[in-house]
């Protein structure tokens, strides 16, 4: 297929649907060299890094500059805000002017690799002595390559979940502090205790829109899944999963939570960090906002998420280094991702507090970079973890799943029958993926 027919049929695709999901929904148009979005294909062989974090750029700056200083290679990053990222890189992959290097995510990867949008980076990486790919969790090696098993992109990075409370309301409330010994009926007793009459203070917040954070936890947790090994089935109707589930709508019965107007309104961290809510589950990428909180500073810390009986899961995902299969810069490119892919790299980002690392045993640093807070409890929800659910069409289904789980959260619909309604929507949507 010509370069022009793989990118008219990456229109018709329809792709760019897309919404909040992990590794983070922060970031600017600006970028460090003052450029527009969209490869260079500048004759000097500088590279354009398109990423969608702010709280990631000052680390991932100094990593790119010890690059320049090996191999002479110019790098700037260009950063432009999760909701306009993938609508950047729709128009860059259809216009023929991807940027050279840029995130990949799970629920994009497909779709892009379907259409030979990304760089195969195999050949590289087997004459290559600095990336090994048996240090990556294995999910997260094979979730970037595509159907031909060819490796389109490198993981940048893993997460896990840790559970964020308020020290203060948890003295106030004559509690103490989480620990390993919680349960999630430990939490949903403290959740009751911690929610003030008044409205002022509720024990924990939600969202639909936080899957990876809350809900997805609680499913596996109980022995439930969302999609099937072979991505040809929704979990959503499995008894386990709406027992779970249901839990959830235990606690929004319970009061324990604001009500779904404030928690449309509101992120979580919003509601956090301002003393509305007394506890909330955060992803490890959600760590170097968090910590700059004055708010939180002062009254938060973080602990292991609770477990169900013996089981404590916490989901994980993982962003990947890509780069643009049509670009007039792969060799430099290459050397890039080679480079952010090495142990060097991965141990550098860890230690900066960027982020924790794909690469096995570098992550230990991102649990050390601010004593004041118990971030080892990120490296310990490392030690079980499931991969984050996705098919080709991932947005599709989540999309979907999360604006029907707002009649459940509002309390017009029973769990249940949401849960049922999701699968239904679910299924029919994996059998489309499959007869494509």
């Amino acid at each position: 297929m010509s370069t022009w027919k793989k990118a008219a049929a990456f229109v018709m695709a329809g792709i760019m649907t897309v919404s909040m999901s992990a590794c983070g929904g922060s970031g600017s148009e600006t970028s460090n060299d003052g450029k527009s979005a969209g490869g260079t294909n500048s004759g000097d062989g500088s590279l354009t890094v398109a990423v969608w974090d702010t709280y990631q750029e000052p680390g991932l700056t100094e990593i790119l500059k010890d690059f320049t200083a090996e191999t002479g290679i110019k790098a700037n990053i260009q950063v432009t805000p999760w909701e306009q990222y993938w609508t950047m890189l729709e128009a860059g992959a259809t216009g023929g002017s991807l940027p050279d290097v840029f995130w990949m995510h799970s629920n994009q990867v497909s779709k892009y690799a379907k259409y030979d949008m990304l760089l195969d980076l195999s050949d590289g990486i087997s004459k290559s002595d600095k990336v090994d790919l048996s240090k990556y969790p294995q999910a997260l090696v094979e979730m970037y390559q595509n159907d031909s098993g060819k490796q389109v992109a490198i993981p940048k990075d893993t997460d896990s979940i840790g559970l964020w409370y308020n020290k203060t309301a948890f003295e106030e409330a004559g509690l103490d502090y989480p620990d390993e010994t919680w349960t999630w009926d430990t939490f949903r007793e403290a959740a009751k205790t911690l929610t003030k009459d008044d409205g002022s203070q509720y024990g924990c917040v939600f969202n639909p829109k936080s899957n990876q954070e809350t809900y997805y936890n609680l499913i596996y947790d109980w022995g439930g899944y969302v999609v099937n090994d072979d991505k040809t089935k929704s979990g959503w109707d499995d008894a386990k999963t709406i027992e779970a589930m249901e839990y959830v709508e235990n606690i929004i019965k319970d009061g324990s939570m604001p009500d779904y107007n404030t928690i449309a309104e509101n992120e979580p961290l919003a509601l956090f960090s301002s003393g509305k809510v007394a506890m909330c589950p955060f992803g490890s990428w959600m760590v170097s906002e968090l910590i700059r909180n004055d708010y939180v500073k002062e009254h938060c810390d973080v602990a292991l998420l609770p477990k169900k009986d013996d089981t404590r899961i916490s989901i994980y995902n993982g962003l990947g280094w890509a780069a643009d299969a049509n670009g007039k810069n792969t060799e430099n490119a290459w050397k890039l991702i080679e480079y952010l892919g090495s142990e060097a790299a991965q141990k550098k980002q860890a230690d900066l507090g960027i982020t924790l690392s794909a690469w096995e045993g570098t992550s230990e640093g991102f649990s050390q970079k601010d004593p004041e807070f118990n971030l080892q409890a990120y490296t310990e929800m490392m030690a079980d973890t499931i991969l984050r659910p996705y098919s080709v069409e991932t947005v599709t289904w989540e999309d979907m799943s999360k604006e029907k789980l707002v009649n459940a959260w509002n309390g017009t619909t029973s769990m249940a029958d949401v849960c049922k309604d999701i699968a239904n929507e679910m299924n029919s949507d994996l059998e489309k993926e499959q007869n494509e």
